[in-house]
């Protein structure tokens, strides 16, 4: 139709409607982070909605579902994902004990990606993934056009873990980045490494994370990368009490 799409209505919205096994298991997870009962129905089918601030979730119960083997997912742009991601981590913590870092539930790492979000990725009760993300600014290309092979793994590897789910793959692309390290940073190689150990735990392979975290450790940073790598150290302290 000539014209569309029209203006933007701000009584539209979109809410997604996410698989689950048990309705009671999926809005008292979103309940610790923060999420009121919108709505609830036991017939003719198991039914809830859950919201948060502009945030609205709607789940049902699918009979026979293993959310191990869910592909059930939507994405929840936000205006400031920082403070968001600290209460999850912070509710989460407080009614587990922990931060779930592998598993159902869990929670991801907050990075910037490099198709322009700042995100995070959480795993429900359900097996459905929501990601979370706010949009960053541009950055400036690079001088000379290029990225350090362990930068551009790095990249790739994210992408790997938080999109499409797939450690394996991610772990076979840092491994062979980390062979050829001549032009890497000491900020580079603790990302790597980090991201390696998080990708040995999804695995299982405990034993390599725990010597991962072990070579982060005893790498001496300065206060300027300290900073810039806050995202990632805060993972990597993540990691250690999942293993604790």
């Amino acid at each position: 139709m000539r014209g569309y799409p029209p203006a933007v209505n701000p009584t539209e919205r979109m809410i997604p409607l996410l698989p689950c096994r048990s309705i009671d298991d999926q809005i008292g997870f979103y309940e610790t982070l923060g999420f009121e009962v919108t709505y609830r129905q036991k017939a003719p089918n198991v039914y809830a909605a859950v919201k948060r601030g502009g945030i609205e979730l709607h789940f049902f119960v699918m009979k026979g579902y293993d959310p191990a083997g869910s592909y059930s997912t939507c994405y929840v742009l936000v205006a400031d994902i920082d403070p968001l991601y600290a209460d999850f981590r912070t509710r989460l913590k407080q009614a587990l004990g922990r931060i779930p870092t592998r598993g159902i539930p869990r929670i991801g790492a907050l990075n910037d990606m490099s198709y322009g979000v700042r995100q995070f990725l959480m795993t429900d009760p359900g097996g459905n993934i929501i990601r979370f993300g706010q949009p960053l600014e541009a950055k400036e290309p690079r001088a000379d056009g290029a990225l350090p092979r362990l930068e551009r793994a790095l990249d790739a590897a994210s992408l790997l873990m938080d999109s499409k789910g797939d450690p394996e793959t991610a772990a076979r692309v840092l491994d062979g980045a980390l062979a050829v390290t001549a032009d890497a940073s000491d900020a580079l190689l603790v990302r790597a490494r980090i991201l390696r150990a998080d990708a040995a735990l999804a695995v299982g392979d405990d034993a390599l994370a725990d010597s991962l975290l072990q070579d982060v450790d005893g790498m001496s940073l300065g206060p300027d990368d300290r900073e810039a790598l806050a995202d990632d150290l805060a993972r990597a302290d993540d990691l250690r009490k999942t293993r604790a």
